[in-house]
């Protein structure tokens, strides 16, 4: 294993960072619906309270809440239905550890001061456990419908980036941007966030490259379009970050958790397998410089409640959420 460099100084009592991500670990986080959907374009949506609260029991170091606004049957998928930002208040309610994310905000179609002012009041009720993840969106169908060129969705997410930075930041801000507007620091955005800033996470790719994302993010998170090969833009991505200090990576997947604890991993898009072999394959990616992974329930035919006991029994012990619980770190 490569020696294990530390987060950034600004991050590492981040209470929702802190819990994700740690050097040389990695832990394991779901993407709502914690319900299998498989037959659907959409979940029943009906136990979600007890599933976020049972997620968080058991030990899941984080949710994550995808940004759809549309139904578009050429994707096939809606995520969790409820508006995430709306849907990560509700959730400070009902969860006390578990850090919640977004994955991610499709920043060209939204407001940067709505985002920011939405992501700081939804870090105030989680104590600081939110994590704003951002995207550049991949249905082309939705730009319209904003009044947005999907041309220009690179350009628009690293202006929505840098305003968020700097409102979120910065007492009375002052900035001017080619497509957002501008302020000339006559106003104020509150609340802050919790800690000093947002952790930042860019979940795909954004329209950037690579060398952009290591300057300008926290983290990165990858769509694991093969679970198996997640690892091999690891050495690419160190050396992006390698002036820029330490930056965890990780992907987000489908998945389902075979109930015969040995059956092999079955090669595909989705990381289905029993429990050895799923273990044996995140040991080996934890070795590689694997942060986080990011499991989607969508192909499971198995009750979620099952799926949770077993993994609270006998996987989270070996890649376990970095905080014991939130409260000991916040602020």
């Amino acid at each position: 294993m490569n020696p294990s460099p530390a987060l950034p100084a600004a991050l590492a009592n981040h209470p929702g960072f802190s819990r994700v991500f740690r050097p040389g670990h990695l832990s394991i986080g779901f993407t709502a619906p914690l319900e299998g959907y498989p037959d659907s374009p959409g979940p029943t949506m009906a136990n979600h309270a007890a599933m976020a609260k049972l997620a968080d029991d058991v030990g899941i170091a984080a949710l994550w809440l995808r940004d759809v606004p549309f139904y578009d049957p050429s994707f096939g998928d809606v995520g969790q239905i409820l508006d995430p930002m709306v849907y990560a208040g509700w959730l400070s309610a009902v969860t006390r550890n578990i850090a919640i994310g977004t994955a991610g905000i499709v920043a060209p179609l939204r407001d940067p001061l709505i985002v920011a002012k939405q992501a700081a009041s939804i870090d105030q009720l989680l104590n600081g456990r939110f994590l704003l993840g951002l995207a550049s969106g991949d249905r082309p169908g939705e730009y319209p419908a904003f009044g947005h060129e999907f041309s220009q969705r690179a350009e628009r997410f690293r202006e929505a980036l840098e305003i968020i930075h700097t409102v979120s930041e910065n007492p009375f801000p002052s900035y001017r941007s080619k497509l957002h507007g501008s302020m000339n620091g006559g106003l104020d955005l509150v609340p802050k966030p919790v800690a000093k800033r947002f952790p930042f996470i860019a979940t795909g790719r954004a329209g950037q490259t690579l060398d952009w994302l290591a300057a300008n993010v926290d983290a990165w998170i990858w769509h694991g379009f093969d679970p198996q090969g997640m690892t091999d833009v690891i050495p690419l991505w160190r050396e992006a970050y390698a002036e820029h200090g330490f930056k965890p990576y990780g992907y987000g997947c489908w998945f389902d958790l075979d109930t015969n604890p040995d059956a092999p991993i079955e090669r595909g898009q989705v990381l289905r397998g029993g429990r050895h072999a799923i273990i044996e394959l995140l040991q080996a990616q934890q070795e590689a410089g694997v942060s986080h992974v990011v499991l989607n329930l969508k192909p499971t035919r198995r009750a979620p409640e099952d799926i949770f006991e077993e993994l609270g029994r006998h996987v989270l012990p070996l890649f376990p959420a970095h905080t014991p619980t939130f409260r000991e770190s916040a602020r």
